[in-house]
């Protein structure tokens, strides 16, 4: 593999898309969009994607919102303000401009379309178009070498899943060599990975492309009628038979036995992905120095536990198998499998278990809750229940096919 040097990456520009709905995600995204989910306790989803392109030495990066993005663009301002502008660098975010027409961007590509004068300003070699709610770690400057090295108009990269499951993506035929042959969106019958017949690839929503090609393919997927305006779907389906598109083999750095990317755009992805993070071994490795992850630092306080020695009556204040935030007291309660974002406060006599709080909520004494995801600012009652009655909790909350009970944000409850 050709060695990518501080120049290529220099003439590198980073597009993360960011600007996702999340439907599948309520009401988790009611108040905002996907990528700023919180996710394992500090971290918003965005944060993993921003990390891999900071750790891969890539400087010059916009971020394009669209729904419900001023908690997105808060934190990328307060969290990832951390460029030198005077040699160039930067991270910005760019809300829709309509300096094309007024529609709002109806697909990946769109949304690219509708900014294509930032990289005709700027005139980078080539762009590198990443998605903003995926869970992974990649090295960046490893893509845009294999780029080269084939020489290859846009490059995508995939990723190796059970053939079981691989229906739920988009779907990548290859020959041997890693050519492309065809695109399947969420086919019912995958292809096999060549000499795997129980592997498939999917599209990783991982792009790069030389830019001339991209801003001519944009500008002919402009046109088209019956186009979704997908990366996907359409853009680069089109380029296969031009033979523009070269396939890379993700090399995933998380250094566990299979490869870990995740789209959580479910709650019961979530939740599953989440909850993975407190087991003995994870699969996803958050303690990684050789790869740090990065988020908005906030000073606080050392999380604490009250009342750890249990007494009659069932007060205990302790946390097994769980990640604690800062700010965070657990206060004579019981806190098992579950995840704490900063500030939550867990009172005397309660039972919270795989379950997962985010910043602030407050769990009343004598509260039980389990297999629920608690969303910022909630006040749990004195002996209030989630998770126990299923027929209670449909008539309060969204309830996700696999019983994962989620109350949205600043919700008042009994």
């Amino acid at each position: 593999m050709s060695v990518v040097s501080q120049d290529d990456l220099r003439k590198t520009l980073t597009m993360i898309l960011a600007g996702g709905q999340g439907e599948r995600l309520w009401p988790l995204t009611r108040d905002r969009s996907k990528p700023s989910v919180p996710f394992a306790g500090i971290y918003r989803i965005i944060d993993f994607t921003l990390s891999n392109a900071l750790n891969s030495g890539l400087r010059r990066i916009w971020v394009l919102t669209q729904y419900k993005s001023a908690s997105l663009m808060r934190h990328i301002k307060l969290g990832w303000n951390l460029f030198a502008s005077e040699l160039g660098d930067y991270i910005y975010t760019l809300p829709p401009q309509h300096r094309i027409d007024s529609r709002w961007y109806e697909g990946t590509a769109d949304s690219v379309y509708h900014n294509i004068y930032t990289f005709e300003d700027e005139k980078p070699e080539r762009v590198l178009i990443l998605s903003g709610d995926h869970v992974y770690k990649m090295d960046y400057a490893d893509l845009i070498a294999a780029h080269k090295e084939r020489g290859a108009g846009a490059t995508l990269a995939a990723c190796e899943v059970p053939r079981s499951q691989a229906s739920q993506f988009g779907v990548i035929e290859v020959d041997g060599e890693m050519r492309i042959r065809r695109f399947l969106e969420k086919p019912a019958d995958p292809p096999p990975m060549p000499g795997k017949p129980d592997r498939s690839l999917v599209n990783m929503g991982v792009y790069i492309f030389d830019t001339p090609l991209l801003t001519s393919s944009l500008r002919e997927d402009a046109q088209q009628a019956g186009s979704s305006h997908d990366f996907g779907r359409d853009v680069l389906p089109a380029l296969v038979g031009k033979g523009e598109v070269a396939a890379y083999r993700f090399r995933d750095l998380n250094r566990k036995e299979s490869d870990y990317w995740r789209d959580i755009g479910t709650i019961d992805a979530y939740y599953e992905a989440s909850l993975d993070l407190v087991s003995v071994s994870p699969v996803f490795n958050l303690y990684d120095r050789d790869w740090p992850l990065r988020t908005l630092p906030l000073h606080l306080p050392p999380a604490k536990t009250v009342f750890a020695q249990e007494v009659a009556g069932g007060r205990l204040g302790i946390a097994l198998d769980s990640l604690v935030s800062g700010g965070c007291i657990i206060s004579g309660g019981r806190v098992e499998r579950s995840i704490l974002s900063p500030w939550v406060r867990v009172s005397s006599f309660s039972h919270v278990a795989d379950s997962i709080l985010m910043d602030g909520v407050n769990v009343g004494r004598h509260a039980n809750i389990q297999r629920a995801i608690v969303d910022k600012g909630v006040h749990v009652p004195e002996g209030f229940t989630i998770g126990i009655d299923p027929e209670q909790d449909s008539a309060r909350f969204t309830v996700s096919p696999g019983g994962i009970v989620v109350v949205p944000k600043g919700m008042v409850l009994g």
